[in-house]
């Protein structure tokens, strides 16, 4: 049917948007280029810490969502998990003056993965009742 696999795709586009930032958790040197932070300076390694930190946690959200596009038992877990995740980001951002580009893009980029997941979760929903 049509809509499993609109919804297999919606799970896998989300996810991967997820998983992408996952990359900063391996290569540090790419903070600067996703995030417009400088990690130079006197706090920069704790600053490198908690930015590889978050982009492990990322990773583990994209890797539930690409989980629950093959395995429909996860799905409503990993919609959830991944819109607490993207939610509260955006939540911060938009009670946060003053951030810098690079971190508005990634907000827009969250939105546009959370209008996404709205769609699956209604696929879902309505696969379910």
């Amino acid at each position: 049917m049509w809509t499993d696999r609109l919804t297999t795709a919606l799970f896998v586009v989300v996810g991967a948007v997820n998983l992408l930032p996952g990359v900063v958790a391996l290569a540090p040197s790419r903070i600067t280029t996703a995030y417009g932070v400088s990690i130079d300076g006197p706090d920069s390694a704790d600053l490198t810490v908690l930015l590889r930190h978050r982009a492990v946690l990322l990773g583990l959200v994209g890797i539930a969502l690409l989980c629950a596009a093959f395995i429909p038992s996860l799905r409503v877990p990993a919609l959830i998990g991944g819109g607490v995740s993207m939610g509260s980001f955006l939540l911060l951002v938009y009670t946060t003056p003053a951030l810098n580009d690079a971190t508005m893009r990634v907000a827009r980029i969250d939105i546009a993965a959370i209008a996404l997941l709205v769609v699956a979760a209604v696929l879902v929903w309505r696969k379910n009742a």
